[in-house]
């Protein structure tokens, strides 16, 4: 049987959208810039390209760094609380592609690995030049040794070193900052719903942290908090009050969000919401809510394929 261009080329797909979705915070986005590889992949001499894989990152890695001057120009002019594209992961979407290539493909496996795709990381990672996110992502998320990554980036390994010094730095040291999903925190998050859609403010107050926090992302085009709601209380009031009227209609569905413990909203066959809870000693102490239906198109297909 023969190989085509595109045979060849799916192998590597899911470790590249891996690899742009990091950089760009945008599942879109990411699968613009891997369609993009796949053109300059199937017009070359590949009998020049000794290892396609790396070939391919460093191809993806500057189509994306092109992409991250203007994504951060649109993100200063964002209606709101601007957070990733949610990506569904309960199939391993997004799981850590190890490279040099031949080690093959796994899903997230430790609480470090789900860290990494989670949209609190990603919301880090802003913070970053594009320069520094793509030495800190080359590094953290897929391996790359510094001279590696200097070979990607065209930069010194010295120079590698010292971006990826300030990245940490910026960042914060890598470490697993929320617990992995588990049938424990599925309970938590229906529990918490329940309350919501019943207006139990008590039974609200029970499941937050003190010092929870709340982020909506509607980006203008529907209603949403624009602004972070800070403290347990003030959370379970602001749900109490408008949980009864508006759930009327809504169905809840749990679902991994990327690698954490989330769910999906939906409105007969519309997803209208995706939200991802963080969670630290049987309390949640987090919930990022997309609810801008621009960002839940990738999703919709993810979830309409499973």
């Amino acid at each position: 049987m023969t190989t085509t261009i595109a045979d060849e080329f799916e192998v590597h797909r899911p470790r590249l959208f891996s690899l742009a979705y990091r950089l760009l915070g945008s599942a879109e986005e990411a699968e613009d810039a891997v369609q993009d590889a796949y053109l300059r992949y199937s017009g070359a001499d590949r009998a020049g390209i000794e290892h396609p894989a790396a070939w391919l990152a460093k191809v993806v890695t500057n189509l994306c760094l092109n992409r991250l001057t203007s994504a951060r120009a649109r993100r200063e002019r964002y209606v709101g609380t601007w957070l990733p594209e949610p990506v569904v992961t309960g199939d391993g979407a997004l799981g850590p592609p190890p490279l040099p290539e031949g080690r093959g493909w796994c899903p997230q496996e430790s609480a470090e690995q789900r860290d990494a795709v989670s949209m609190a990381m990603l919301v880090l990672l802003e913070r970053l030049t594009p320069t520094e996110r793509a030495v800190y992502v080359l590094r953290e998320a897929f391996g790359y040794g510094h001279r590696e990554i200097a070979g990607v980036l065209d930069l010194s390994e010295a120079n590698c070193r010292q971006v990826y010094r300030r990245a940490v730095r910026r960042v914060g040291e890598p470490q697993a900052r929320f617990e992995p999903a588990s049938e424990q925190q599925e309970e938590l998050v229906a529990s918490f719903i329940t309350a919501a859609r019943e207006g139990d403010l008590a039974g609200l107050e029970k499941l937050l942290a003190a010092d929870a926090t709340w982020w909506s992302d509607g980006g203008g085009k529907v209603t949403a908090a624009r602004w972070p709601i800070e403290g347990g209380p003030r959370i379970a009031h602001f749900l109490a009050g408008g949980g009864p009227k508006f759930s009327v209609g809504l169905d809840f569905v749990p679902v991994e969000v990327n690698g954490a413990t989330g769910l999906a909203t939906w409105a007969g066959d519309t997803l209208v919401g995706l939200a991802a809870f963080e969670v630290r000693d049987g309390l949640v102490t987090g919930v990022r809510a997309v609810v801008n239906p621009e960002k839940l198109a990738f999703a919709r297909r993810q979830l309409a394929r499973s």
